[in-house]
């Protein structure tokens, strides 16, 4: 489990016995399940389906939506899920914040009492899979830029485009997938099956390597009526907000990647005897050790803080881009600063922090890379737009 020695702030004091109570759950199952088999699922470069089941049991998925089989539970409790599933790797907190925030949140948001009703249950209890397609490969950070397009033709929909770098898209029974129309852009459910909807893996990854990523591609694919979302509306207001939910959890399971690799490192240092004393007893890993824990200490504040906000309904998209920029910041200088610190056995797969530090590298970059985050602050403060 975390260990409670790196919560420099007290953020444990901080939190709700139920959030307490949802941390240390996930916590033990990340402990029994997930650390045990992921270092052979990254090496083999495959997703752990078998773990889908009991993070469902555990009501993982859709964990922030009330009813429909979901366990409302608060932003907190989601962000600490999404802690401790990263603390075992973040392909495992990335398959459950696509499933969560970028699926059945915009179902639930977006979609008609058929379409909750339809989809929500199944995918709560691990049964239906989702993945979202947004991201076309020529547009990467500018969404607009979109040349999947679904016109109308009598009572259905014609989708034609592809989408790339779609987490969960292998595996996935249902993809949200946004089109330009006439009107503007739009949000679809396409279903596995649908004639002209087809999905390819993403192979030879060096990051991510546990997760399932692929691309969709729509070869004059018929969507009914019935799966136009439609709440969703004109322009990218809906699949931005879906982005929102999702970099709020990514801003806090980043940290439980660096927890990891801080612990691993304090570990390793301790017990690493050089020159007559261990490596933990010399100044300057003291000193790397404090900064790691800093930055940790800073991103949890911060994250609480924002989740506080979220529950109370103030959150702003602004501040969730500071928190996911500063945060994956710090998680992958950790990283990366952990690997060093173990010398040679750094870049041994039995070890975590090169794990960690090649997952952090795709992290940083999705869901707005760093450079997009920082220009939206940059927006805020200035009024005017660098984009």
């Amino acid at each position: 489990m975390t260990n409670e020695g790196l919560d420099i702030v007290g953020i444990n004091d901080e939190l709700q016995d139920e959030e307490r109570l949802v941390r240390d759950s996930v916590a033990r199952f990340v402990d029994a399940e997930v650390l045990p088999v992921i270092g052979r699922h990254f090496a083999d470069h495959s997703f752990p389906k078998d773990l889908i089941a009991p993070m469902a049991r555990l009501g993982l998925l859709g964990s922030s939506i009330d009813g429909y089989g979901c366990a409302g539970l608060n932003a907190v409790s989601y962000g600490l899920i999404c802690q401790e599933l990263e603390r075992g790797d973040s392909a495992i907190r990335s398959f459950v914040s696509v499933q969560s925030s970028l699926c059945m949140y915009p179902i639930f948001t977006y979609g008609s009492e058929a379409q909750k009703l339809q989809w929500l249950p199944g995918m709560a209890k691990g049964e239906l899979i989702g993945c979202f397609g947004l991201t076309e490969s020529h547009g990467g950070s500018d969404p607009l830029n979109m040349n999947t397009t679904a016109r109308r033709r009598g009572g259905d929909w014609v989708i034609n485009g592809s989408k790339m770098w779609i987490t969960n898209a292998p595996i996935a029974d249902v993809a949200i997938v946004w089109a330009l129309t006439e009107e503007g852009v739009r949000g679809f459910l396409l279903e596995r099956g649908m004639p002209g909807f087809t999905t390819q893996e993403i192979e030879r990854k060096f990051s991510l390597r546990a997760s399932a990523t692929g691309a969709l591609f729509f070869d004059n694919v018929v969507v009914p009526e019935a799966n136009l979302l439609p709440g969703s509306s004109v322009g990218l207001k809906a699949p931005l907000s879906c982005l929102t939910q999702a970099r709020f959890g990514i801003s806090w399971g980043v940290l439980g990647a660096a927890q990891a690799c801080l612990d691993e490192a304090l570990r390793y240092t301790k017990e690493r005897v050089m020159f007559g004393r261990s490596l933990a007893a010399t100044q300057a890993v003291q000193i790397r050790l404090a900064e790691m824990a800093r930055k940790i200490a800073v991103g949890q504040t911060l994250s609480l803080q924002l989740a506080r906000r979220k529950d109370r309904g103030i959150l702003t998209p602004v501040q969730v881009s500071l928190a996911k920029w500063n945060n994956c910041r710090a998680a992958i200088d950790v990283a990366r600063d952990a690997r060093d610190l173990l010398g040679g056995a750094g870049i041994l797969a039995e070890y975590a922090p090169i794990r960690h530090a090649l997952n952090l590298e795709s992290v940083i970059t999705y869901e707005g890379t760093e450079t997009v985050h920082q220009l939206s602050l940059a927006r805020a403060l200035t009024g005017l737009n660098a984009f």
